[in-house]
């Protein structure tokens, strides 16, 4: 890979990929933290949280030396919490009832 190109990558990773990846894991640990005592638990830590993801992700990208880890953790995050968001929208119960007219 040309210079070029890894600065580029890393660019993208460090800025709107760590972006993109922190809000897609935001809306995934709703689904995986536990609701705590007042139910809300599981959506205020995320949202309290996305700044400190974003953060390590930009740094994570800006600082690593090896570029294969950084888009591998970064696609691994992104491919994983949106699975879960995926799997929560697309997981409806069937309907056991039959329609009378």
């Amino acid at each position: 890979m040309s210079p070029t190109t890894r600065k580029w990558t890393r660019i993208g990773f460090a800025g709107p990929g760590a972006i993109i990846v922190a809000v897609v894991t935001m809306a995934g640990m709703a689904l995986w933290l536990p609701g705590g005592a007042a139910g809300i638990d599981n959506i205020v830590l995320p949202l309290v949280l996305v700044p400190l993801i974003w953060a390590l992700l930009f740094f994570h990208a800006c600082l690593d030396r090896k570029l294969a880890r950084v888009v591998a953790i970064s696609i691994g995050l992104l491919v994983l919490h949106g699975g879960l968001v995926a799997h929560k929208f697309l997981d409806r119960p069937a309907s056991t009832q039959e329609a009378h007219p």
